[in-house]
């Protein structure tokens, strides 16, 4: 699948929590973790597990630095 997204990030997957409504998920990206907040039903149609290669995709139209 093609994306316009241009940060496409891959990591594995450190831990899954289900909610009753969304599910957090952790990725390892190069030592670092990023969270996303997904639909409970998304994480579970996607079968996302600890250990599972993943891409995190991030399309934002502000990104924030600091230094």
């Amino acid at each position: 699948m093609a994306l316009s997204a241009r940060n496409q990030l891959p990591g594995t997957v450190k831990s899954v929590v289900l909610g009753a409504v969304m599910a957090e998920i952790v990725v390892e990206v190069a030592g670092h973790e990023v969270v996303s907040v997904i639909t409970r039903h998304s994480a579970e149609a996607l079968d996302i597990k600890a250990g599972d290669d993943i891409t995190a995709v991030i399309k934002a139209t502000e990104v924030l630095l600091q230094k």
